[in-house]
């Protein structure tokens, strides 16, 4: 272990709370209300998605990139796990409020355009939008070696809610509901500024595997990231679904985005996978540090009324997440808990 490792997101060179402020002087200076005959935006700052009201339907829409994971991918040479990011990231998001998606378009910054490396990135963003059975609109691709010296991936996603379904804003949460959580099957896309780092420090053989897993790190990390959209589209229309939150840049600070004035305790958090612990022990890095900044094993979260906690894990079971389990409630106080870990976060940066 070297000394030199980050212990923290903030000393890989993320500093959240940075951001947050940056983001603040930009929302501020950018603040504009267009006219009712082009739509109504629907007031949720902070939220997964954006909402529009234009007539009688609601749009979602969100946007997002793949980060740093695509340097693990160019030090790897595969490029199709980050490609079913590029969609992940988005339909997850929308997925968030409860919307079902119907249209994305990506965005590729790059340095030089390479037709193995496009080639490999197209048929990830297949595999993802079959997934999500989500259809590409079109995208744009910008060569700006001035600007860029590898690539860069994000994209931009359109949904709207089905006849009948209403948004999912988190507004009717209240202390009592239950909250269930369905499995990452990794980092997804989030942490990949730490991950590096800690990874370079430690100077890890990204071609071995870790001690106890099974394939070569470097293959484990790119994973791309699990699909949500569709458990989400199975439980979105029931009663007594409250809530629903994408666990990605923020950890389980997330849940704060659903109801800033209710306290969320993951009393029943399970054991993060050892690939987590592993990459814990490679600064190391606090309990505290991890759980704002990764997964830690739960990526997706549906908070539901305690009477039909039942009835919504069926579902989600029966709909392809047999591994969803209760992980907390809510109660009355603000922010989230894990008790069993003496953490507690007051808000989301």
């Amino acid at each position: 272990m070297s000394a030199s490792a980050p212990r923290t997101y903030a000393e890989s060179g993320v500093d959240v709370g940075a951001r947050a402020t940056a983001l603040r002087a930009l929302l501020e200076s950018s603040r504009y209300r267009a006219p009712p005959s082009h739509g109504r935006p629907v007031a949720l700052p902070g939220h997964f998605a954006g909402l529009v009201r234009i007539g009688g339907e609601t749009l979602a829409l969100t946007t997002d990139t793949v980060g740093t994971k695509v340097l693990l991918a160019d030090r790897m040479d595969r490029w199709e796990e980050v490609g079913e990011d590029l969609v992940g990231i988005n339909v997850n998001d929308l997925a968030a409020v409860g919307a079902r998606a119907a249209g994305l378009v990506d965005t590729i910054v790059c340095a030089r355009p390479d037709d193995d490396r496009f080639r490999a990135i197209g048929r990830g963003i297949r595999r993802g939008l079959e997934a999500a059975e989500c259809a590409l609109l079109g995208g744009e691709t910008a060569v700006v070696p001035d600007l860029v010296h590898g690539i860069d991936l994000g994209g931009t996603a359109l949904g709207f809610f089905p006849k009948g379904r209403r948004p999912i804003t988190g507004d009717r949460i209240r202390p009592g509901d239950l909250v269930v959580g369905i499995p990452s099957n990794g980092l997804h896309a989030n942490g990949f500024t730490l991950v590096r780092r800690l990874l370079s420090a430690a100077a890890v053989d990204l071609e071995r595997p870790r001690p106890g897993g099974r394939e070569p790190v470097g293959v484990e990390l790119l994973r791309a990231q699990r699909m949500y959209a569709k458990l989400a589209d199975a439980v979105a229309d029931r009663a007594g679904v409250h809530g629903l939150a994408h666990l990605s840049g923020g950890g389980v600070r997330n849940m704060v985005r659903l109801k800033a004035d209710v306290a969320f305790s993951l009393d029943r958090w399970p054991d993060p996978p050892p690939l987590f612990r592993w990459v814990q022990g490679l600064g190391p890095i606090s309990d505290h540090e991890m759980f704002q900044t990764f997964n830690m094993g739960i990526g997706f979260v549906v908070v539901v009324a305690r009477d039909r906690a039942t009835e919504i894990l069926a579902r989600l079971r029966r709909s392809g997440a047999p591994d969803a389990v209760e992980i907390g409630r809510v109660e009355r106080g603000r922010g989230v808990r894990l008790p069993a870990r003496s953490l507690s976060y007051d808000g989301y940066a």
